[in-house]
């Protein structure tokens, strides 16, 4: 199966507290939950429910899985209006929370990923066809793609700047090159954007003085 993740994301990189500030944002000093909310137009509502309508599998960290069981998993159609494709999709497809702690999980077709948790991946990945989505769950998101296990990224930029919060991406990681597969702009001014890992960026190449070396292709230097 492919692996593919779905995160929103504020212009500084936040992506915690996208639908409201629990007690656990709160006590880590986050304020300013809920950035996210009604913030797409229909165009990217339409996106995010075809995106959820193609999935095979789920995949999440603790937190994100117990904040979509909370919600998704206590909810019926008729408290979703329009949203009732993902509503179906969380509730019927398999699902898996990586976690040390949880020993049981009461959201029906939800597995417990406790131990390799990167072999577990690399099993599913091995099934065939299909895709497994991440939502959120930005530590795991982080360390799949340290070890090369993403296949798709998908970013919702939601256009302001939070100003605190936990980032998607850490002060000091792995660097990835990214290729652009899709990308529009709706009318609220929200960003989505698909990428593709493609492996290790290639810097350009400077000489003593700061200067980029011509190697091929003409490259800019900052001035």
């Amino acid at each position: 199966m492919r692996l593919t993740t779905m995160t929103q994301v504020t212009v500084d990189g936040v992506m915690q507290g996208n639908g409201g500030s629990s007690a656990e944002d709160r006590a880590s000093g986050l304020q300013r939950g809920g950035w996210a909310r009604g913030r797409g137009d229909e165009q990217t509502q339409s996106f995010i429910r075809d995106l959820y309508g193609r999935a095979d599998a789920f995949l999440f960290g603790r937190r994100t899985y117990e904040v979509f069981a909370g919600s998704w998993g206590s909810l019926s159609e008729r408290d979703v209006p329009g949203w009732e494709p993902v509503l179906r999709a969380l509730n019927a497809k398999p699902k898996y929370v990586v976690s040390t702690t949880l020993t049981h999980a009461s959201w029906s077709g939800t597995s417990v990923l406790s131990g390799d948790v990167l072999a577990d991946v690399r099993e599913l990945k091995a099934m065939a066809g299909g895709e497994v989505q991440v939502h959120g769950s930005g530590v795991l998101v982080r360390s799949l793609l340290a070890h090369g296990l993403v296949d798709e990224l998908t970013l919702i930029t939601i256009p302001v700047i939070l100003g605190q919060g936990a980032r998607l991406f850490p002060q000091s990681g792995p660097d990835i090159a990214l290729d652009l597969l899709e990308s529009h702009v709706d009318t609220k001014g929200v960003t989505t954007q698909v990428f593709r890992p493609a492996g290790r960026p290639v810097y350009p190449t400077t000489d003593e003085q700061g200067r980029v070396q011509q190697t091929g292709d003409a490259q800019v230097a900052d001035s």
